[in-house]
């Protein structure tokens, strides 16, 4: 590899991490268009293993932006990201898999609508019991004209803690 493929595959190393970043980023603000801004046209995600749905990056938006109204606060942590570049004979190519691990803590809305956990002042607030889930994303990207874009997400969800009377 000469130099320039070495510097051509780092930065799409970071392009690609600055993908998985913004998608979670994304996910935990409820930003939708900036959500929809990271999938290629014709991108789908799956997160039938975590209770929900599969369908076009659009579909899904729509889903989680109604379903992430449960969780006021919500916190992907995405680690142990394993990045595959597509190998061209020693060139990089269009094509990269990310396998990444994730943690999600998430604080439901209670009863009497306040949660706790934002701002000053948040420990008067009725508090909710919290959700935590963990699994592994499998992220399929592709290289567009814009850069970086996801092809297909899917949730391995491998474990969920939902504390109190609600984990029945």
């Amino acid at each position: 590899m000469t130099q320039r493929v070495d510097l051509s595959t780092v930065m799409d190393r970071l392009s690609i991490d600055a993908v998985i970043t913004g998608y979670a980023v994304a996910v935990d603000d409820g930003a939708w268009k900036d959500y929809l801004a990271l999938f290629t046209a014709d991108g789908r995600a799956d997160y039938r293993t975590a209770g929900g749905i599969e369908g076009p990056a659009g579909e899904v938006a729509q889903w989680l932006s109604e379903t992430m109204r449960m969780f006021p606060v919500r916190q992907h942590l995405i680690v142990n990201r394993r990045l595959d570049l597509q190998d061209l004979g020693g060139y990089p190519g269009d094509r990269a898999r990310v396998q990444a691990d994730y943690v999600n803590p998430m604080r439901l809305v209670s009863e009497a609508g306040g949660h706790r956990g934002e701002g000053a002042g948040s420990e008067d607030r009725p508090t909710a019991p919290n959700f935590v889930s963990g699994g592994r994303y499998a992220f399929e990207l592709l290289r567009t004209d814009s850069g970086w874009r996801i092809e297909s997400v899917t949730v391995h969800e491998k474990w969920r803690n939902l504390p109190g009377s609600l984990a029945g």
